[in-house]
């Protein structure tokens, strides 16, 4: 959202937002109900969930070894591989948290680091902008996951990983996007 301040009201690309309320909030999640005039100009609501902003790591290493995550995500209810991904605390920069992520996640270090971009995995009723990076030159060190997280380090050659995107055995949108996005890099 361009504005997600409690009290914006006004025009809003083609609705207008007559009121907004806040319906929730923690420290992952804010969720907002907007009393609209919709593009039509009947009256409506629209929510929308603001999540932290996060990051995503696909790292590689020499050998063309990718280094992902197994691990039941409640949300969806299944077990899921995709790369190291976490949300951004405040204050800290894109670049800190995917360091902090790869190491915590997956006891990883690396020294070259490239921007992938970002993207925004839910453009209709979430906000949730997603740095994208490639992690190269790694190093193992001790992971320290979070207590909820269990996460068991798979390596996968770059091939299988990229084929495990096309057969939708991966997922995760910034997975996906990062893994089709670092094809372009690794070939540089």
């Amino acid at each position: 959202m361009n504005d997600s301040s409690p009290e914006f009201t006004g025009k809003y690309g083609p609705w207008t937002i007559l009121k907004r309320h806040e319906v929730y909030r923690d420290p992952w999640l804010k969720v907002t109900r907007d009393d609209v005039l919709r593009p039509d100009g009947n009256p409506g609501t629209y929510s929308v969930s603001c999540m932290k902003p996060g990051v995503c790591v696909l790292a590689v290493d020499s050998a063309g070894i990718c280094h992902l995550t197994e691990e039941f995500h409640y949300a969806v209810g299944r077990v899921t591989l995709e790369c190291v991904s976490g949300g951004i605390d405040p204050g800290e920069d894109a670049l800190a948290t995917a360091r902090r992520e790869l190491a915590e996640e997956l006891g990883l270090k690396a020294s070259r680091w490239t921007s992938l971009g970002v993207v925004d995995p839910f453009t209709a009723i979430a906000v949730s902008p997603t740095q994208l990076w490639l992690a190269q030159d790694l190093e193992e060190i001790a992971s320290n996951p979070e207590p909820t997280e269990t996460i068991r380090h798979v390596r996968m050659p770059f091939m299988e990983v990229i084929e495990r995107v096309m057969d939708s055995e991966i997922t995760h949108a910034p997975s996906v996007a990062a893994i089709l996005k670092a094809i372009r890099m690794m070939r540089q």
